[in-house]
């Protein structure tokens, strides 16, 4: 029945995609360089996406938007990216972070589990038979979301994954509930741009990895090819937003969602502020012309 629902879904978004005037729809999006808040008259505002919002408030706004998408997230994920948001999870892991035997993980803005999921087979595909206590691997992932955190439980409890290799924690990017140097590496997928103060969830991050640990952010970031990007743009500023209608009953917090990507820091400006912060050996892959990016930090 699931299966019939979201066919008969993705049907009535053909049929609405069908009746779009393809050129020029929208203007192109501007390019938006983040340097922290804006000091307004009325005291301190960020982005919620296109809106103007007081510091204090983003948080929650965020909060109420991936309360409202958590039960669909992975459906709208699959559909939005055509399923290529599995691809590059698997890029991001077993290609560029290759946890080994022991390792002990921290996936931010994960709740659902995707990421984590990936590092834990990565790191029994690398055990290669029995491995010591001390070569206990352990994944956490922490998100400030409980209803995210609530499907990525309940997707373990159906794996069967034992405490002891994965815990859900509640926390914030900005402040972790984690000692100092006590994680090999930390991963953040398509959440740093929801944080109200990227500038502070990069310190944090810094603090909690060991010395040689190592930082992976992937995010939706900013197409260069000018063709591209407008066909990107018309994709998303349209059909991912009549998706979320059709599929979740929400077309307010997926626009959300695409507003949130374009006023996030380009290449470039998200790699000086790692630098800024602390982490060294900074560089960044685009993957379909930047549509995603992955960047790439230590800690010395």
């Amino acid at each position: 029945m699931q299966a019939l629902r979201n066919r008969t879904a993705l049907e009535r978004v053909a049929r609405a995609a069908s009746s779009l005037c393809r050129p020029g729809l929208c203007t192109q999006s501007q390019r938006y360089f983040q340097t922290g808040s804006t000091l307004l008259s009325d005291g301190a505002t960020t982005s919620f996406g296109y809106k103007n919002v007081r510091v204090e408030e983003k948080q929650n706004m965020v909060l109420e938007v991936f309360k409202a998408v958590a039960g669909n997230y992975d459906v709208m994920n699959d559909v939005m990216s055509a399923g290529l948001h599995r691809i590059w999870k698997d890029h991001l892991v077993y290609n560029m972070l290759r946890p080994g035997p022991g390792t002990k993980h921290l996936d931010v803005a994960g709740g659902t589990g995707d990421v984590a999921f990936r590092v834990l087979e990565a790191i029994r595909r690398a055990e290669r038979g029995s491995i010591t206590p001390a070569q206990q691997p352990h994944v956490t992932v922490c998100d400030i979301n409980e209803a995210m955190l609530k499907v990525g439980k309940e997707r373990a409890d159906k794996a069967n994954i034992p405490e002891r290799l994965l815990t859900f924690v509640e926390g914030n990017a900005e402040h972790l509930p984690f000692e100092d140097s006590c994680m090999d590496s930390y991963t953040i997928s398509f959440g740093l741009r929801n944080v109200t103060h990227t500038d502070a969830a990069l310190r944090d991050a810094l603090r909690v990895l060991k010395p040689g640990g190592r930082f992976l952010c992937m995010e939706f970031s900013q197409v260069r090819t000018p063709v591209l990007r407008e066909v990107y743009d018309q994709y998303s500023f349209h059909m991912i937003p009549l998706m979320g209608q059709l599929i979740a009953n929400d077309r307010d917090s997926y626009q959300y969602l695409v507003e949130s990507i374009r006023k996030f820091p380009e290449q470039e400006v998200l790699a000086d502020m790692m630098r800024e912060a602390g982490f060294a050996n900074v560089e960044y892959t685009n993957i379909i012309d930047g549509v995603v990016s992955i960047h790439s930090g230590y800690k010395l």
